[in-house]
């Protein structure tokens, strides 16, 4: 949760190098998924017009909580992306390729507020950076109806570890599930955990679902969170569970980008 101020005005969050500190969609009809997104998490939503691409900006009572853009090129598929905040985004793509990703993008400047990057981790998986210049990152966090988790499926978790250790210091807690469950991987920076990771051979995933990162949000009621996006057009993908101390679910919108929502506990 964000700090107040002494005027009572939230500060800014600060985001270690290696944390999430942005989330976005890329999507093949950013009206519908404005629609979609404001009727579901009860966002408000701000076109930053042409000279922005077409960004919007989604917000809670006047802070940002996470953004969508339009796809860029042909055959792009609508999907969320998790931003890593990085001191500084041309060592990160060197540190990359070092460990055995790929530099997708290379950083660029984003108008006057930050650097970003694009790449894929060595199971594949892409993820970006941010280096924030005069926009730090998400305004709210770790609440209902915002971001609060990003977790990797993907093949071989243990060199999935040895790269974002050697990319951004991650250290992976690894947890054994009861009843026979699979093994659950948080990642953590200081001891405290901001992630987690799933080996895609422990899940019924299909086999042609790519290594991905996939982000979710707080819900009080998960239940009613994932009824509503079948509600709106969107598909629950995987129904609601419990994990200890919450719940959760796996669901994606009406333009196919696959988010999770799960309730306080993890």
């Amino acid at each position: 949760m964000s700090e107040t101020s002494s005027t009572g005005a939230a500060a800014p969050i600060k985001f270690a190098p290696g944390t999430p500190s942005w989330v976005d969609v890329a999507s093949t009809d950013i009206e519908k998924s404005k629609t979609f997104y404001t009727d579901l998490f009860g966002w408000e939503a701000m076109d930053l017009g042409p000279d922005a691409g077409g960004y919007v900006m989604f917000s809670i009572g006047g802070v940002i909580v996470s953004a969508a853009g339009p796809t860029q090129g042909e055959g792009q598929p609508s999907a969320w992306s998790v931003y890593f905040a990085t001191e500084n985004a041309d060592e990160t793509a060197l540190k990359v390729e070092a460990a055995g990703g790929k530099v997708i993008v290379a950083p660029f400047e984003v108008m006057d507020q930050g650097r970003m990057g694009v790449f894929a981790d060595s199971t594949g998986a892409f993820f970006s950076v941010w280096e924030a210049a005069k926009m730090p990152g998400l305004g709210k966090m770790d609440e209902p109806n915002t971001f609060g988790w990003c977790e990797l499926n993907a093949h071989g978790i243990d060199n999935a570890a040895e790269f974002y250790e050697q990319v951004f210091g991650w250290s992976p807690h690894r947890t054994d599930a009861s009843e026979g469950g699979p093994p659950y991987t948080e990642w953590q920076l200081g001891g405290k955990s901001f992630g987690g990771a799933m080996d895609m051979a422990d899940t019924m995933m299909p086999p042609e679902v790519p290594p991905h990162w996939l982000v979710y949000f707080g819900s009080t009621d998960v239940d009613a969170t994932a009824a509503k996006v079948a509600e709106l057009g969107g598909t629950v993908l995987l129904e609601p569970h419990e994990y200890p101390g919450g719940k959760f679910a796996v669901v994606s919108d009406p333009v196919g980008a696959s988010f999770g929502v799960m309730s306080p506990g993890k």
